[in-house]
């Protein structure tokens, strides 16, 4: 069962404390009169550079990572229609699998103005019980771009072909590496960088997964932005501004078929124009203390789907955190505040569309591990902390609590996706309270190309879930277990 398969899980954290213990004691002289070896470039870079010098202008490399996943009442999609998180009757209760993601790269750099890189990837599950399953993709191109110019030379760049896009936090654009099946655009992407600052100007579609089949780009999904950083205009902190548009045609929805499930289907139509602001202070120049906050904003026009009415879109998000690290204490200790809020919608008969357009983040690291939030209608407060009780041995514990920003919307999905069905949808007279979430995780570096780490979650679930699932059951809390292993090379 479950239970006991997570009690293993929770176990595992202090498997790794007594590893790392035995490890560090054996190693401890050894380490001490050893210098700091040399950056690497990789396990088999590594050893084909040493073989010859002709080596030195390619890049051969990967990861491989594993990870079983245990869950209990979570939602399991496909399933049965009662599968819905929290559900305490019905549904798919228990849901345990195993992930594996293999990546492949070449790249070539013959000098220091161009690189070509390909990279490929395959992932797997063994008894997931979704179906569709989100996280299975059998054998294809990940990335495969081509780099242009030297930014030490000449103060622009070019990158071309299919690659991540990563900026800030990775709020709004990340590849969300955790995930099994990670996110990557066709995109041109043009950067301006001197010593005070950098300018990236991007235009890309979003590339649609669709497992046994070569995954293509969106042609209707267009999402294209500029997007600057300095860290010397305002001393000691990193100070962002972005201008972020996605515009998606209404053919969208069937881009790769019709008729298909929700995972294969595109975003609906809209004109959506971020604008945003982000600091966060620079490591080491407050003693210690540490601090981040960004805001955005949203206009445009949005449809819920191909045929409906368009709405003006009037949304806004905020993040605010700040925290301690005590360097000079033993395993230094860090204790972090957060906060997080993002707009819903108050009326849904008013033309105007509230809600956050979430756009392509990394939402698993932000908004607890256990994946049931995106920043989407919500009030999110966190209390972090980490400790490092060895080098490589690092341990955090996370609190979170949740509310709905307005009942008068839904409770969505870390993929965005509004939670309607089961018991779910608008229940403007419940309660606005989530639920909260206490997360603890332990990672330890094995080597410098692998790591081991292991985590468990638990969520409370709150007065909204239990409202909304009164006439079907009820609600329960859930849990959420896994141990992942990571081998770059």
């Amino acid at each position: 069962m479950i239970n006991g398969k997570l009690q293993i899980l929770t176990g595992c954290l202090l498997a790794l404390t007594l590893a790392a213990t035995a490890q560090e004691t054996t190693n401890k002289a050894e380490a001490t009169a050893t210098p700091p070896p040399k950056q690497s470039a990789g396990l088999v870079n590594d050893w084909l550079r040493k073989e010859s010098s002709g080596f030195s202008a390619w890049d051969f490399g990967g990861q491989f990572r594993y990870r079983f996943e245990g869950k209990e009442n979570f939602a399991a999609p496909g399933t049965t229609a009662t599968a819905v998180d929290f559900r305490k009757a019905g549904g798919d209760a228990a849901n345990n699998y195993w992930l594996t993601r293999l990546k492949l790269h070449l790249g070539w750099t013959p000098s220091d103005w161009f690189n070509v890189l390909a990279e490929g990837r395959n992932s797997t599950s063994a008894g997931d019980d979704r179906n569709p399953n989100p996280e299975s993709d059998g054998l294809d191109l990940h990335q495969a771009y081509i780099k242009l110019g030297d930014a030490k030379k000449f103060p622009f760049t070019l990158k071309l072909g299919r690659q991540e896009l990563s900026y800030g936090d990775e709020r709004l654009i990340g590849p969300s590496d955790w995930s099994n099946v990670e996110r990557v655009f066709d995109a041109a992407k043009l950067r301006f960088e001197n010593e005070d600052f950098w300018v990236d100007g991007f235009v890309s579609r979003v590339v649609l997964v669709d497992d046994n089949n070569f995954n293509e780009a969106n042609d209707y999904d267009f999402f294209s932005g500029i997007y600057a950083s300095t860290r010397t205009i305002i001393p000691k902190q990193e100070t962002e501004l972005y201008f972020l548009s996605r515009n998606v045609g209404n053919g969208s929805p069937t881009a790769i078929g019709a008729g298909l499930p929700a995972l294969l289907t595109g975003a609906s139509p809209r004109d959506i124009y971020t604008f945003g602001l982000r600091v966060k202070s620079l490591p080491g120049q407050f003693n210690g203390w540490d601090y981040e906050a960004e805001l955005a904003a949203q206009a445009g026009r949005f449809k819920k789907t191909a045929a409906s009415a368009s709405l003006e879109q009037q949304a806004m998000a905020a993040h605010a955190a700040g925290g301690h690290t005590w360097s000079k204490v033993w395993g230094t200790p860090r204790v972090g505040v957060e906060y997080n809020y993002a707009s819903g919608d108050s009326n849904a008969t008013d033309k105007k569309h509230g809600t956050f357009d979430n756009l392509f983040p990394t939402n698993h690291k932000f908004y607890g591990n256990m994946d049931f939030v995106s920043w989407q209608n919500i009030h999110n407060a966190r209390l972090s902390t980490s400790l490092k009780p060895l080098p490589k041995l690092t341990l955090t514990a996370d609190f979170h609590a949740f509310w709905l920003a307005d009942t008068r919307d839904n409770f969505y999905q870390v993929n965005g996706a509004p939670r309607t069905t089961g018991g779910y949808g608008i229940k403007p007279n419940a309660s606005s309270f989530v639920g909260t979430e206490l997360d603890i995780i332990g990672t330890y570096a094995l080597t410098r190309q692998t790591s081991l780490q292991a985590g468990f979650g638990h969520f409370f679930s709150g007065g909204y879930a239990q409202d909304s699932l009164a006439t079907v059951g009820g609600a329960a809390d859930a849990n959420f277990g896994y141990v992942q292993m990571a081998f770059n090379f």
